[in-house]
């Protein structure tokens, strides 16, 4: 998806920035269409893309480091193309020492949760005690009128110390003479903190600030989502038809009601249902959405080969090829036979229709085609005769846009709000072989987890949670009058953005203690429940 003269564009220039995805989402929070670039991209091409603003992201190295990557490269010099710019940490030190200030190696840095203290007349001067521009107003453009001691998030070594030439001093810290400037005449800004991050207090206002200075406008909304990418897929399709795998998640599903909205019945929905999904969730596909959109659907039942499959195997990339495999077969083979229903009609289906996010663009390196279907849609292995366009309708869109864009096209809260889960399913949530027993098992117990987390009113609090059968493990209890020997099962409860990196979720002991209880009470082979309070890094969300 390219934003058109219908959508500001906002490009956030990637340094090596952890956060440069965060930055992108938080600029479109704020209704303004954001993409990512690097820092290589040259300045011809990054202007050709017709930017309202720029952001300059944060990044490891230092200004001052062999090989530190500089600026996108000209001609003309991004910062005196006259598109507002924003330079945030490592972006920040990069505008500064570019247009005449200085960076000083201090040895120290600033690290975390930090003071800011906004800058007014007469303290607004250099350390050296030379006067600088005078800020209108305590804070200026993008932090005028905000508390004048807040928090912020800090992460730098290098220091800022003295601003360019025509630019004014805003904020401060105890070890940060300058940690904000901007020249408002030019509709440069630079901060040292991060004002994406939740830990910066005020962060979003300054954002929105920014765009607001910018001239963004605000007009980035689902709607106008739904109906650009309605138009595009009807465009790329034509006249023929689309296959689309469904896997149960939102995401495939999202992309499917597009389509579906875009070409009709020409959409065919193959769902495999591999004997691995969490109970109810089979019939959630075939049933609700089916019911919400209207779209034909081929339910490829294919449990009994899946676990014949696997019978025996307790490496988990083992697993994973062996159930790549599987469903590579079995899309084939409805793939085969749709294609040949539509050609005694005299149509073709040659559109593959893929739910690939932005997030998976911006790692793919941001190619197009094959190369960034996602492995765990298991369908990147499909044989060469079948040949496919790929379609690909949330390609520029984060995991919370497709959300809302699935609750706007009226999809069911159970499948919009679905936690993430693995391709592989629950074969990858048993430590060791997967058996029948094993499977319903831990489906018994991930389905107690389930309900009792939405009793609780946690469904959107925590990113996902994993429930973890250790199948080669006995632990020893008591269970009524005599000794037992059950399995015990693992609770990952964790919060996320992006599942890039995670937190374990703080459950209310309640809950906590309603959950063990039930599945010790409903789950016979089961005596222990676990919980994981590992965060990500080290461990995965995954156990396999």
């Amino acid at each position: 998806m390219q934003a058109d003269g219908d959508f500001d564009t906002v490009l956030v220039v990637d340094f090596g920035a952890q956060y440069a995805q965060l930055i992108a989402r938080r600029v479109r929070e704020c209704q303004v269409y954001s993409e990512i670039v690097s820092c290589t991209m040259p300045v011809a091409e990054i202007l050709a893309k017709k930017p309202a603003a720029i952001i300059l992201s944060g990044g490891p190295a230092s200004v001052y480091a062999v090989g530190a990557p500089p600026g996108p490269p000209g001609p003309p010099d991004l910062l005196c193309a006259g598109v507002p710019v924003l330079g945030i940490c490592y972006g920040f030190q990069l505008m500064v020492s570019g247009l005449g200030g200085e960076v000083a190696p201090t040895g120290g840095g600033e690290y975390g949760a930090t003071a800011l203290e906004l800058i007014s007349s007469p303290d607004n001067e250099s350390p050296g005690g030379e006067p600088l521009p005078e800020a209108a107003q305590p804070g200026g453009t993008l932090l005028g009128g905000l508390p004048g001691h807040q928090q912020v998030w800090m992460s730098h070594g290098d220091t800022v110390s003295t601003a360019p030439p025509g630019f004014a001093v805003t904020a401060r810290t105890a070890a940060t003479p300058v940690a904000a400037v901007e020249d408002p005449g030019r509709r440069l800004y630079g901060v040292q903190f991060h004002p994406e991050v939740l830990h910066t207090q005020q962060g979003m206002l300054i954002l929105s600030r920014f765009l607001e200075a910018a001239g963004c406008r605000p007009n980035w909304t689902m709607r106008g989502i739904i109906e650009e990418q309605t138009e595009r897929v009807a465009e790329q399709i034509g006249d023929g038809g689309a296959i689309c795998g469904l896997s149960g998640g939102v995401d495939s599903a999202v992309a499917a009601a597009i389509v579906q909205r875009a070409i009709g019945s020409r959409l065919n929905c193959v769902f495999v249902d591999h004997g691995l999904l969490r109970q109810g969730e089979a019939e959630q596909v075939e049933k609700d959405f089916v019911a919400a959109t209207g779209a034909n659907l081929t339910v490829v039942n294919a449990a009994g080969a899946f676990l014949a499959a696997l019978a025996g195997v307790t490496d988990p990339e083992e697993k994973r090829k062996i159930i790549g495999r599987e469903f590579i077969r079995s899309f084939e083979d409805a793939a085969r036979q749709i294609a040949a229903d539509a050609g005694s009609h005299g149509t073709s289906v040659d559109v593959l229709v893929q739910g690939t996010l932005y997030p998976d663009v911006v790692e793919s390196g941001g190619g197009t085609g094959a190369a960034n279907i996602k492995s765990h849609h298991n369908v990147g292995g499909l044989p060469g005769d079948l040949r496919f366009q790929l379609v690909e309708p949330l390609r520029a869109l984060f995991k919370d846009e497709v959300r809302r864009v699935g609750e706007a096209l009226g999809l069911p809260q159970q499948i919009v709000w679905r936690q993430p889960f693995p391709g592989p399913g629950l074969a990858i949530r048993i430590v060791g072989e997967v058996t029948a027993e094993r499977l319903r098992i831990v489906s018994a117990a991930d389905a107690i987890v389930r309900a009792e987390l939405s009793a609780a009113g946690l469904d959107r609090e925590i990113w996902q949670c994993p429930v973890v059968l250790l199948a080669d493990v006995r632990s020893v209890g008591v269970q009524g009058d005599g000794r037992s020997y059950g399995y015990p099962v693992v609770l990952r409860p964790v919060t996320s953005e992006d599942a890039m990196t995670a937190d374990w979720a703080r459950l209310p002991y309640a809950v906590l203690a309603a959950i063990s209880t039930r599945i010790t009470n409903e789950v016979p082979e089961v005596n222990r429940v676990v919980l994981d309070v590992t965060s990500k890094p080290p461990g995965t969300i995954e156990w396999e």
